[in-house]
């Protein structure tokens, strides 16, 4: 029997009920480095992180917008419920205007007395609450747009046109005139300003001493 010389191929004897693999050393982690799957979880999570703060940028942008056109809408609803409620007063005591006019006129007869006075009074009252506000008074500069003339005159008393008569008073609510005053009117004489220039200019002379004598 010849006897067998072991050579290199034969592999060192393992113990029982261990692998192969553990036959040789594993070479250990590097120290520091993190696992390959880590790093690719926590990409994914920057990008939805970007992703959630864009999508939140869009949304607060939106928000905003839609804040502003409501902010808007509800301005131009107030307006336009003022503007409403404006002309509808208006035409309301533009109706009452004919009976101001009577009671004006029975006030300045002297008719204005016992129950009529209550009644005309507190609608006066009424209209004044509703913001109805009488204009016109004599002697005041005529402005065709406040005022209507239905007279014409020339009066040697007066330097500009003026109204000399009320014959209708008007009404205006706030800055809206919903109807003129009527009014009489009279213009400077013709030449009076002239004859009253060289009046002025006649007392002059004589507060000076008058002209030279030769």
């Amino acid at each position: 029997m010849t006897e067998e010389t072991p050579g290199f191929d034969e592999k060192p004897d393992v113990p029982s009920g261990a692998t192969p693999d553990d036959a040789e050393p594993q070479a250990a982690p590097e120290e520091g480095a993190a696992p390959a799957g880590d790093v690719n979880a926590e990409a994914g999570l920057l990008a939805q992180l970007d992703q959630t703060r864009t999508a939140l940028s869009e949304r607060t942008a939106d928000l905003q917008r839609l804040q502003a056109e409501f902010a808007n809408y509800r301005r131009r609803v107030e307006r336009d419920r003022i503007a409403v409620k404006e002309i509808a007063i208006a035409n309301l005591l533009t109706e009452l205007l004919p009976v101001l006019d009577d009671i004006g006129r029975a006030r300045d007869h002297g008719e204005f007395v016992g129950g009529f006075k209550s009644v005309g009074e507190s609608l006066e009252t009424v209209a004044a609450k509703m913001g109805l506000q009488q204009f016109g008074k004599e002697g005041e500069p005529f402005d065709p747009t406040i005022h209507e003339a239905l007279m014409h005159s020339y009066a040697p008393d007066v330097t500009e046109t003026t109204c000399v008569a009320i014959l209708q008073p008007g009404y205006r609510i706030g800055e809206r005139t919903i109807r003129p005053a009527r009014v009489a009117v009279a213009e400077p004489q013709p030449g009076a300003q002239t004859i009253k220039a060289e009046e002025a200019e006649a007392g002059d002379d004589k507060e000076n001493g008058g002209p030279d004598e030769g």
